[in-house]
């Protein structure tokens, strides 16, 4: 059967979301990120290094810009990202999949939830941008959450996220350093709570679904000091986690059902920048809007008649 059954899509449908009102603006954000490479452009504001199977959280002011590195080699990490003054907005992965793709790069923006509706952060800068694709159809991005059915169209991506819930369901053993409680105890300083983890941004991390549409996992592609960065477009609260897997060479389910899984395990480095001449390079920008929608989703509110 070829792809011009009617009961088969197209090889290369189009995408849904066709509008370019959303999109980033090349020449602003590409200007943004020459001042990573332009000497005395950024002053360093934040550094740290979180260690192997850990979580931390940092805020980033918006205009600034976030970079994560592999300073020792691959690994990867999850990423969680809030309005600093308000957590309920946060993160959408679904929508950021829909708008983009389901493995965001330069100039793409991930998106907070609605009501809200606009970028959180535009990336800048991706050192695995150019990995392309694997052999089995994985690729070497920056992976939006977990893969959905709208993703089966796709066979390989990049991706992860664990929960230590998940790990009891599968394996009958808890255990405290996966993803999902490393953000949970991140968090707690700022006043949130694990209600507040979200779906993640995965980093570092080569996945997809195979044949049978079963999801799968590659070891990450990452070398010493590759990078993922981003520009603040509000002041953002980040968390993020060290993979218990650390570069998923030797990953199972279990600390007994693989190799030595804290054998591959290596820290992620967090840098925060302003931009020196802010004033020029940000000339024109602005916090984006929440969209300006007053439709009461068609409810009338009732008023009182005597």
């Amino acid at each position: 059967m070829t792809s011009s059954s009617p009961h088969l899509p197209p090889l290369d449908p189009k995408p849904a979301y066709q509008s370019t009102a959303h999109l980033a603006s090349p020449s602003f954000y590409h200007a943004i990120a020459a001042t990573g490479t332009t000497p005395h452009a950024r002053a360093l504001t934040t550094s740290f290094t979180i260690p192997i199977r850990s979580g931390r959280a940092w805020p980033v002011p918006a205009g600034h810009i976030c970079r994560i590195t592999t300073p020792h080699g691959p690994q990867v990490g999850d990423l969680n990202i809030w309005n600093l003054h308000n957590p309920r907005e946060r993160f959408w992965a679904a929508r950021t999949r829909q708008l983009h793709r389901s493995h965001v790069t330069t100039l793409d923006r991930l998106w907070s939830c609605l009501p809200y509706l606009r970028p959180l952060v535009t990336i800048t800068a991706d050192s695995l941008q150019g990995y392309g694709v694997d052999g089995v159809g994985g690729r070497a991005t920056i992976d939006v959450g977990w893969i959905t059915v709208v993703e089966k169209m796709a066979r390989g991506r990049l991706m992860h996220d664990r929960t230590s819930a998940v790990n009891t369901l599968l394996t009958g053993d808890a255990f405290d350093f996966h993803c999902h409680s490393n953000l949970t105890r991140a968090i707690l300083p700022y006043g949130l709570a694990e209600s507040d983890v979200h779906d993640v941004l995965n980093l570092f991390q080569v996945t997809g679904l195979n044949r049978n549409g079963e999801y799968f996992m590659r070891p990450s592609p990452a070398c010493t000091n590759d990078y993922f960065e981003f520009f603040a477009e509000t002041d953002i609260l980040c968390a993020l986690s060290t993979c218990p897997g650390g570069d998923l060479s030797a990953w199972g389910w279990g600390e007994g059902n693989a190799g030595d899984m804290v054998g591959c395990c290596r820290p992620l480095g967090v840098e925060v920048y302003r931009m020196t001449d802010e004033k020029r390079v940000l000339e024109g920008w602005r916090e984006p809007e929440v969209p300006a929608y007053k439709g009461l989703h068609g409810l009338k509110l009732p008023t009182f008649q005597q």
